[in-house]
């Protein structure tokens, strides 16, 4: 059941294959072989539950407010954000709904907008009384609309990858259990990369929030395993030529980490091979400089040979598990991670399973809690449930891989995939293990009142 309050008439139906309805079809099945390990423990999949929690409640839907980025420079993200999350909601209301209610997704364009994100927020809570809101993934836009979301008391799920909900400076009300931030994915793959690539660092990222996540992060670990910073270059999201930056990066590099997020990518590479040619440093990227972008697009082929954080492999061939490999069909997406109906529509597969697991943990929550309405009881028996949350399992419902949870810091922690660029697609060299993401917490919602 979707509301689209911006486009009433476009259908809001996530782009799929036949492949696709089949997945639905066989996930009871799915379901019924996967097994279901005690909280803490290892197992390979994760029941998803189809009896009625609160059958009292009959068809009185669960409103979930969806911001996304339709449009502004996180539109790309936004796009895939929405197929995903429509996937999910109609897997979920296909095998009962949340507590035998449906959802009903109310979906707003926060146009990656900061001060837009805050009204969005605030039209949810106030207008359409949404139960709760999820969805929002650039980091200013997520620090511009949490503090709206705690003011009026709605749960605020964001599928970001910035340090801002583990550094406990948003508020009670918002959690991010879908995916990982940037401070354990740092954590969990600088050893393994200062080891094997270098450690004379030029670091590129962007010139806001989550790149200076990037920065100080990375630069704490390098310094930390005795490597030297020798560029430290933070580019505007609208900068569209690079060579000037290249040319700071000192001789005695080894290697250079980059971040680049937004359409200019395919000119900081072709920039990059005109400066350095083939006597050029080694090169780690995280996905976000190629989400969405075809790898064997012309002028990519500079990175053959480089190596990229994935959160989730997009390769079929590098993660095949049942979990993963339902995902994939689900969502319509084919082996090389493009939609299985245009091979040129390439998804954001490193960020828009956090929809699709989010939506499961909020399942999960209600179903746990006893959630049943926008009471501050109700509310508070949510949030306390989750704050006493320690782990998701691996399956349908958590594709990516296990997850732990920390209450305190309304964060999950997880595995973290390293790949490398060998004939132009992704290979899987390295996965972390949780254990490797974690750090010591600086924060603990759960001292706050709600």
């Amino acid at each position: 059941m979707t509301r689209n309050d911006n486009d009433k008439n476009s259908g809001a139906t996530p782009e799929n294959g036949v492949s696709r309805r089949d997945a639905f079809k066989c996930a009871g099945v799915v379901a019924g072989v996967a097994a279901v390990g005690a909280a803490g423990g290892f197992a390979p999949g994760a029941l998803i539950k189809t009896a009625s929690a609160h059958a009292g409640d009959g068809d009185k839907p669960i409103r979930l407010g969806f911001q996304v980025h339709r449009t502004g420079i996180g539109a790309a993200y936004g796009k895939w954000y929405e197929r995903t999350t429509n996937a999910a909601v109609e897997l979920i209301n296909s095998h009962g709904g949340i507590g035998g209610r449906p959802i009903e997704l109310v979906i707003e364009d926060d146009g990656t907008d900061p001060k837009r994100g805050a009204e969005v927020v605030e039209k949810f809570a106030l207008q359409h009384e949404v139960d709760f809101i999820f969805g929002t993934l650039f980091s200013h836009v997520v620090n511009g609309s949490a503090p709206r979301a705690g003011e009026l008391k709605t749960p605020y799920f964001v599928v970001s990858e910035g340090y801002h909900v583990a550094s406990g400076s948003l508020n009670r009300y918002t959690f991010q259990p879908g995916i990982t931030d940037v401070r354990s994915q740092i954590k969990g793959i600088s050893s393994w990369v200062l080891n094997n690539l270098g450690k004379n660092v030029a670091m590129i990222y962007p010139d806001y929030a989550f790149g200076y996540n990037h920065r100080d992060f990375f630069g704490a670990a390098l310094t930390a395993n005795g490597g030297t910073v020798t560029a430290s270059l933070a580019i505007p999201p609208t900068e569209s030529s690079y060579t000037k930056y290249f040319a700071k990066i000192p001789s005695n590099t080894d290697l250079i980490y980059h971040v680049m997020v937004g359409p200019g990518v395919l000119t900081f590479v072709k920039e990059m091979g005109e400066h350095f040619g083939s006597n050029r440093p080694e090169l780690f990227g995280f996905m976000d400089s190629l989400e969405a972008v075809d790898m064997a697009s012309p002028g990519l082929d500079y990175l053959e040979g480089s190596y990229f954080w994935e959160a989730m492999p997009r390769y079929a061939a590098s993660q095949d598990t049942i979990g993963a490999n339902f995902f994939r069909a689900a969502v319509g997406c084919d082996a090389n991670g493009a939609s299985l109906n245009d091979p040129k529509d390439v998804a954001t597969y490193s960020h828009m399973f956090g929809c699709w697991e989010t939506l499961f943990a909020i399942k999960q929550a209600v179903e746990d809690s006893g959630y049943r309405d926008r009471t501050p009881k109700d509310k508070e028996a949510l949030i306390e449930t989750l704050e006493n949350t320690r782990w998701y399992n691996e399956g349908i419902e958590h594709p990516q891989g296990h997850k732990a949870f920390n209450g305190k810091l309304h964060q999950c922690f997880g595995s973290q995939y390293i790949s490398k660029v060998v004939n132009q697609k992704l290979k899987l060299v390295h996965t972390t293990s949780i254990e490797d993401g974690l750090y010591e917490p600086e924060a603990d919602y759960t001292k706050m009142s709600l």
